[in-house]
């Protein structure tokens, strides 16, 4: 009996310990919230937009061909400078000069035909003029005779009409040869340098329905340009002559600077998004910048030195639903923020000015140096992980 009675008042004790306990934990569990909190604080705020872009010249131009031919000769490489008219390539001329000696050919029969029609229509204005001469003399000329005469005689003029359009027809073949002649020596239009070579000796171009491209010349490397894709959100903040600075992959760590020339109305969709083509100048004096390179960009577009900020993990906190339920409805414009006085969060209206994507700045409102903003709302005692709390 005596083990007995020993036994239930074990369990009576344990049972009023577990009690014990668990309203413990209740009262902790519905104790006052803790509140972790930001300071609102002066400094500065830098807005930047970024974007991407790739480097390019500011001129490039492809060198093509207008003939067709195999490939005789190279005067340049791959980064060659070259001169304007300096000679790039040559392509094999035999079957052009041909053709210039055929025009050549040409043209002197067309010319010996001329000389010929002249002669034979002199011969029949003279024959007519004899005719004409008898017949005014009352001599025995047949009028069907006379009119035989005359008629040989225009015929005459006519063909030296005739072999005179044969010359300029000969002239013109034996010029459009020499052009085609000329076209197998390739020269170079402007001064720069060759970034691109897509022929060798030997190989054959055809440029029957287009001009094969066989160089690819650079204007100036020293003048370059970034062609950046700004999305549409983002261009309205952007000007021409606004400064920017990016950074490539090839020189980690170190920034250039440049300018933006011109901001381009063409836009480009990708998957229903829209960019528009920020023209950036970029002086390259070292040659260290080459076309192709892949640029990020960084456009500052408004800057303040003293703001009034704070961490944008503030505006992300939401309130219980009992408090935010005492919070008023902000104005269009306005944001709500918490600010924790006297123990308790309290909402204040204020509008937003810049921000740099982590922190933004207080334009209006009633919010002071120093005031601390409701992050995040913590119950003493929950057994919640932080990693499933309320997000900020």
């Amino acid at each position: 009996m005596k083990r007995r009675a020993a036994w239930i008042a074990g369990i009576v004790v344990l049972a009023g310990v577990v009690a014990a306990l668990t309203l413990g934990g209740a009262r902790r569990s519905t104790g006052q919230a803790k509140y972790e909190t930001v300071k609102v604080e002066r400094g500065r705020i830098i807005a930047r937009v970024t974007a991407s872009g790739t480097l390019s010249a500011l001129v490039t131009v492809q060198v093509g061909t207008q003939v067709s031919g195999r490939i005789q000769d190279l005067y340049v490489d791959f980064n060659s400078p070259v001169r304007r008219g300096q000679i790039l390539a040559k392509i094999d001329p035999q079957f052009f000069k041909a053709a210039v000696e055929q025009a050549k050919a040409n043209l002197a029969a067309a010319e010996g035909n001329l000389a010929k029609a002249r002669a034979q229509a002199v011969d029949a204005h003279r024959q007519y003029q004899r005719a004409k001469t008898l017949a005014e003399q009352g001599q025995l000329v047949a009028q069907s005779d006379l009119d035989t005469a005359d008629a040989n005689a225009q015929s005459a003029d006519a063909q030296i009409q005739a072999m005179q359009g044969e010359v300029a027809q000969a002239r013109a073949s034996l010029y459009q040869a020499d052009v085609n002649l000329g076209y197998t020596t390739i020269t170079s239009s402007i001064d720069g340098t060759v970034i691109s070579r897509n022929v060798d000796v030997g190989q054959t171009v055809a440029a029957s329905l287009q001009a094969p491209t066989l160089f690819t010349i650079a204007q100036d490397l020293k003048k370059m340009q970034v062609d950046t894709n700004v999305s549409e959100a983002d261009v309205g903040k952007l000007s021409a002559g606004m400064p920017t600075s990016f950074n490539v992959d090839a020189f980690p760590g170190e920034t250039f600077k440049g300018v933006i020339r011109q901001i381009r109305n063409a836009p480009q969709s990708v998957q229903n998004v829209v960019t528009y083509d920020a023209v950036i100048d970029v002086d390259n004096p070292d040659l260290r910048l080459r076309p192709g390179m892949t640029a990020n960009v960084t456009f500052t577009y408004a800057e303040k030195d003293d703001a009034l900020r704070f961490p944008n993990a503030a505006l992300r906190f939401r309130p219980p639903a009992e408090i935010a339920a005492k919070a008023p409805r902000p104005e269009r414009d306005r944001r709500v923020l918490w600010v924790l006085r006297d123990g308790a969060p309290t909402p204040v209206a204020i509008k937003t000015g810049l921000s740099d994507g982590s922190v933004t700045e207080v334009a209006e409102g009633d919010l002071q140096e120093g005031d601390a903003l409701v992050t995040e709302a913590v119950t003493p005692g929950s057994s919640v992980p932080p990693a499933f709390r309320r997000p900020l």
